[in-house]
């Protein structure tokens, strides 16, 4: 009896993967964009403009890169093209007036802010004023952060949240629950201490709640931040000793960073760092991503103004090395505090000192390729507003976090808003051939918008997946194509989803053409016990492979292998199965495939199984009919 099987195996296609290492360098850019590295994202959008990837996107944001890196001549340049894509958000109108302004094409910049005006934009008119800093307003122009709710604020004072494994510690005035209060002088409220509470909890934070250990103390303690590995924690407080606070000249009394070690589930062993003095205030310390480098504020000589921000390098044995002002482009003759670093090496921090909303705002710093900071960036509404907002932290993910502000509407003195980031939104999908289920790699991917234009293109990895960044509130569809499969498409949408969705799936089905099912479906040869001689069968199937390779896949490139059954001894079926992968050989090249064609032909034994005949149990002859075989790899199809 004939017995058919269907696992020829396109094992090996070896096929460049380009354009998937385009989609690669996409969410690279956009995760550097989104994390405020704006030259090192700006040099991925070109690259992918260059392999016309996404093209319409990549120039979108690359005209944001030169906006935030203020640089209007290259903005310009590149919001031009932005404005004359179909579809573009309104925003872009906006941008591309401000940043004609930056270059004085006054006449232009006009025609373009009454364009966004026309579409339904709203416009603030001393953002156009002609000397106006352009590349705020730009910032400003679209809204980066959208506020959620923070469960834990009192009618007191509540600053400096900071999260860190699932727990908000923060610093607050409320001593809830104490029934005789210490008040501080300068505003009747109880001193600071630090809180800490799971991030889900709903219960209420009060005196339980304060952190156990060594921290709290009876004047003003916190903020607080820690290192990765939740062992040590650098903290501000008062400058006091032994429960007797230490003033300087004018009688005033510090502030200080301290360290503490975690031991025996409580913050214990507080030392005083070689940074401090009586003489001055250290306070508001932040740490790198790794640890090695501590940001805080102070108003120690030698600064630009009331109090600067200063970096120190932390050794591995914890030593500190010289503080060190970051210059004037961060400091002003004002006062700056309140710095935080996110995992890409971005400042952020509070200031009166820059042009801002209204008293603190939070600024952004702006690097050069050699990270060298060359411009700060006020955050925008809504963390900014008219009134004091500072103590800005952020997730490890960049899309969530803290703040405080006394601004208008709050619970209680100075109160903590949770904020998060509108996260990017893509496209995601697996192609896959219809008749066997298995992924297609390097299918071609091409999205369209709802007006039929194309606005992606990009091709399937090795496991057939592909990934695209879309915009929000958008019709789509989706197309998968290859040369040896009939496309298959998708329609969706990116209306009216939940914020917090980031990915939309749209898995596509191809089915073979007809030359492609005739490969897919021929038959792996079998030869009888104990021979390797083509059997007339065989031979059938063997001039199929001939057919193939020598009129309709030319540059085709494959591998045999052969097998035998479990009888006889190791050795001898080693070399049966040699013969067989031999003869199979000998009758393709005698029939006119090219020998370089066929990379190896070799004999596997008994070695590889198809079934359980072993010969720890008796079998069919049919049963072991099947391991007497020859099957066919195709490692090259064109």
């Amino acid at each position: 009896m004939k017995i058919k099987n269907y696992i020829l195996v396109f094992a090996a296609l070896l096929l460049t993967v380009t354009v998937f290492a385009q989609q690669g360098k996409q969410n690279k850019a956009d995760t550097l964009f989104n994390k405020f590295s704006f030259v090192k994202a700006a040099e991925v959008y070109k690259e992918l403009i260059a392999k016309d990837y996404n093209k319409d996107y990549a120039t979108r944001k690359l005209a944001d890169c030169y906006a935030l890196l203020r640089d209007p001549k290259n903005a310009s340049k590149y919001y031009k093209k932005a404005v004359e894509q179909d579809n573009v958000p309104i925003e872009y109108y906006y941008s591309y007036a401000q940043s004609l302004r930056g270059i004085k094409n006054y006449k232009e910049s006009e025609k373009w802010l009454q364009r966004y005006k026309d579409s339904g934009g709203v416009v603030n008119n001393n953002d156009f004023s002609k000397d106006a800093n352009f590349i705020t307003n730009v910032f400003n122009a679209k809204q980066q952060y959208f506020l959620d709710k923070f469960d834990f604020n009192s009618e007191y004072s509540d600053f400096g949240a900071y999260e860190h494994d699932g727990k908000i510690y923060f610093c607050s005035t409320r001593d809830a629950g104490v029934a005789i209060k210490r008040l501080y002088g300068w505003n009747e409220q109880p001193f600071l201490d630090v809180y800490v509470t799971e991030k889900d909890s709903k219960e209420e934070v009060d005196h339980t709640k304060k952190l156990q250990g060594d921290i709290n103390t009876i004047f003003h303690d916190g903020p607080v931040t820690i290192t990765k590995d939740g062992k040590y924690m650098y903290f501000s407080r008062n400058n006091f000793k032994d429960n007797v606070e230490n003033k300087d000249d004018k009688g005033l009394t510090n502030m200080k960073i301290y360290r503490a070690t975690f031991r025996d589930s409580i913050w214990t062993d507080v030392e005083d760092l070689s940074i401090n003095s009586d003489k001055f205030s250290t306070q508001h310390a932040a740490l790198n991503s790794d640890d090695t480098k501590l940001y805080f504020a102070s108003d120690r000589p030698g600064g630009f103004g009331g109090s600067d921000i200063y970096v120190v390098d932390i050794s591995a044995d914890g030593v500190l090395g010289e503080p060190k002002n970051l210059g004037n482009v961060v400091n002003t003759n004002g006062a700056e505090g309140f710095p935080f670093i996110n995992n890409e090496g971005t400042l952020f921090f509070s200031s009166d000192g820059h042009v801002g909303l209204g008293l603190l705002d939070v600024f952004a710093t702006v690097n050069n390729e050699n990270d060298i900071i060359i411009d700060v960036i006020n955050l925008g509404t809504p963390v900014n507003s008219n009134k004091d907002d500072f103590s800005f932290t952020m997730s490890t993910s960049g899309t969530a976090g803290y703040f405080a502000s006394n601004r208008a509407g709050g619970k209680g003195d100075d109160d903590i808003y949770a904020y998060n980031r509108i996260p990017p939104l893509k496209v995601e999908g697996v192609v896959s051939d219809a008749i066997n289920g298995n992924p297609i790699a390097n299918s071609t991917i091409k999205l369209y918008d709802e007006k039929g234009g194309q606005i992606a293109y990009m091709e399937t990895d090795d496991k057939g997946y592909y990934s695209i960044n879309i915009d929000r509130n958008q019709d789509y569809k989706i197309v998968g194509s290859h040369e040896k499969y009939i496309e298959d498409y998708r329609t969706f949408t990116s209306k009216n989803i939940k914020t917090e969705l980031t990915t939309i799936t749209a898995n596509l089905l191809l089915n073979p053409v007809e030359d492609v099912v005739t490969l897919a479906e021929l038959n792996t040869i079998y030869f009888d016990f104990d021979k390797f001689n083509i059997r007339p069968d065989a031979a059938q199937e063997l001039d199929k492979i001939v057919d193939l390779m020598v009129n309709q896949y030319p540059d085709m490139v494959i591998r045999i292998e052969s097998h035998t059954d479990s009888r006889g001894s190791l050795s001898y079926n080693d070399k049966l199965s040699i013969d067989r992968a031999n003869s199979t050989y000998e009758y393709l090249i005698s029939h006119g495939v090219a020998p370089e064609r066929i990379t190896a032909h070799e004999g596997f034994g008994e070695r590889r199984l198809t079934n359980g005949c072993d010969g720890s149990e008796d079998c069919e002859e049919q049963a072991h009919q099947l391991n007497r075989r020859t099957q066919f790899i195709v490692i090259k199809m064109e």
